[in-house]
């Protein structure tokens, strides 16, 4: 007898047509009990619909902001707030009134003090939800973007913004950067977060997005959208992208105007579309709207947030997509120009929205809303499309089984010492040092001894110490140089700008823009723009606001711990970014991080 000896690969294959037989046999069986169960979940949430009064159904297509840290309890300031704004006393009055179907939290409503109020406000928000006649948990979010637009500060991690994380190019520490700030959410009771953006930012004088967007590479972008869909997802929280069909070349701010995209259908399909396209591949959750006009996806010039073409027509027919639409907030002049406030809430519903954030007058929009449905302009079947949307997004995530934070996950999940390394060690792959003139870096305390820390300081997440300028001048202080912090706000005077140079250390700035780290001189993050006095450039706002403002000079320093802005005049390719020299060698200056340079330094990517 012979005894045959099987050899490693034959039994790897054999096994691996096992394994294969194995998936072909149960996969057809697999689908249809995953399918038994999506329709059991729809069968369940629909009869929780018809259960609901009509109230009941308009309010659970709302999502409002709240004034308190408490949702019973909060100070007499949000309570006198409160009932000015929206008639209530407190959170929980507002969703028994109202029966709003989320939350969206600010600092400067009061609402992110540190992580345990946090949730402990959400869960005061959970129970009053769940205390109605058809008790049903709330959508609680934030615009936790990270970079210049951050909600929750210190205790809880800070990762880099979204134009750092674009020059680290790096997919793995966008998902790892999103893992950490979704589960750091989600253990606060936060569940839905209004990130990442997916704005293709090809315009360098774009006031309101910047810094905020991965870059100017549509398919870089796209890969980094992607990367954080799953981040956040993963950690257990929807993932909203946004500014759908994309804000990224505006050269007006929609918080303050109605921006118009002049790119043609070919265009849009190349720049603006990938990265949303490349979303609805991830899984997402929800989409936002944009209070902007593309005359060439609607000839009717509506803002797209009310644009049943592009809602409609292009979101959902064209690019598939049955999620939830959330809009941007309908307390920005972008979406009141053409329409009254009590007419934009109807034409969103109508135009696809299933969402309607923090409109400026609740009650008008409610019953709004309410009398559209009565009098037949919105049908029934149309608000309960949105409800099922919004319920299964709810379920998904959980709240009907477990709708309340532990202050054990808290204290188990927010600003660890894993996620704070992870972080800094993140943000040290995203600095990008193009020119070093003269070898003025690293910085030298003999040569530099004067050093002007300069800012615009946008909002702080709750948790910081301190305007960024003074945290850094404090810090440098502390190395050994003289330092001076100078805010400028995001719209600096003449004046103020003269008084800039006046400084001692105006030939050596630092600019600033958020100390993000328990070590603030090495792992600060924020971007900056420079350019010499009396060069022909961008006026002041522009740069002081932009990501890459024209500016004229022999060299280019562009470092980003925390964010990089697509450079539209100076560029070299790195990553997952290309730049392209401009006219007559034109080069915006950069700078951040421990990045300083000599001349004159200007504050950009404000957002």
């Amino acid at each position: 007898m012979h005894h045959h000896r099987t050899s490693r690969r034959t039994l790897l294959s054999a096994t691996a047509a096992a394994v294969a037989a194995a998936a072909i046999t149960t996969t057809p069986a697999t689908a249809a009990g995953e399918e038994s169960t999506r329709r059991s979940t729809r069968d369940r949430l629909k009869r929780l619909v018809s259960r609901m009064s009509l109230e009941e159904k308009v309010g659970q297509l709302f999502v409002m902001r709240v004034y308190g840290h408490s949702a019973t309890e909060p100070d007499q300031v949000d309570i006198d707030l409160n009932l000015k704004e929206m008639g209530v006393r407190t959170a929980a009055e507002l969703v028994a009134k109202y029966h709003v179907g989320g939350i969206i939290y600010f600092t400067w409503a009061h609402n992110t003090r540190d992580p345990h109020q946090i949730a402990r406000l959400s869960n005061g928000i959970q129970r009053a939800g769940l205390a109605q006649d058809t008790p049903v948990p709330l959508l609680i979010s934030t615009d936790q973007e990270h970079g210049i637009v951050a909600r929750v500060g210190k205790p809880a991690t800070l990762v880099p913004g979204a134009m750092a994380l674009g020059a680290g190019g790096s997919h793995a520490d966008a998902r790892k950067a999103a893992q950490i700030a979704g589960a750091e959410l989600a253990a606060m009771g936060i569940v839905q977060n209004y990130a990442p953006v997916a704005d293709v930012n090809v315009n360098p004088a774009n006031p309101v997005i910047g810094v905020r967007s991965f870059g100017s590479d549509p398919q870089a972008v796209a890969g980094m959208v992607a990367a954080q869909v799953k981040g956040y997802q993963g950690a257990g929280i929807a993932a909203t992208s946004k500014h759908f069909p994309g804000h990224g070349d505006t050269k007006d701010d929609s918080h303050y105007s109605l921006p118009t995209i002049r790119h043609t259908a070919e265009q849009w399909e190349e720049l603006d579309a990938p990265p949303f396209r490349a979303a609805i591949a991830a899984g997402i959750d929800s989409i936002m709207t944009a209070h902007i006009v593309v005359p060439a996806l609607d000839p009717a010039e509506d803002p797209a947030t009310l644009s049943k073409p592009i809602l409609t027509g292009v979101l959902r027919e064209r690019l598939g997509y049955d999620g939830v639409v959330v809009t941007d907030s309908l307390a920005m002049a972008g979406v009141r120009q053409k329409y009254g406030d009590d007419r934009v809430p109807v034409l969103a519903l109508l135009a696809g929205c299933d969402q309607l954030l923090n409109p400026p007058d609740l009650p008008t929009a409610w019953n709004a809303v309410l009398k559209a449905v009565r009098d037949g302009e919105i049908s029934m079947e149309r608000i309960e499309e949105s409800i099922l949307r919004i319920l299964l997004l709810k379920d998904k995530l959980g709240l009907f089984r477990s709708p309340y934070a532990s202050p054990e996950e808290v204290d188990r999940t927010v600003g660890v010492r894993a996620h704070l390394a992870a972080a800094d060690r993140i943000a040290e792959k995203t600095t990008t040092l193009l020119v070093n003139e003269g070898r003025l870096l690293p910085l030298s305390r003999r040569a530099h001894k004067n050093v002007l820390v300069v800012g615009a300081d946008p909002a702080s997440p709750s948790g910081t110490t301190g305007p960024p300028t003074t945290v850094v001048a404090g810090a440098l202080t502390g190395l050994g140089f003289t330092a001076t912090a100078l805010s400028t706000g995001i719209t600096p005077t003449r004046a103020k700008i003269d008084e800039a140079w006046r400084r001692p250390g105006a030939r050596t700035w630092w600019s600033w823009g958020r100390t993000t780290s328990r070590r603030p001189v090495r792992s600060a993050r924020s971007s900056a723009s420079w350019r010499r006095p009396g060069c022909p450039s961008s006026p002041w706002p522009s740069a002081i606001r932009t990501t890459s403002p024209s500016s004229t000079g022999r060299g280019c320093v562009r470092a980003s711990r925390r964010t990089r802005g697509p450079m539209s005049n100076c560029a070299r390719r790195r990553g997952s970014s290309r730049v392209t020299p401009g006219p007559e060698g034109s080069c915006p200056f950069r700078c951040s991080g421990r990045t300083i340079r000599r001349r004159c330094c200007i504050r950009s990517g404000t957002g």
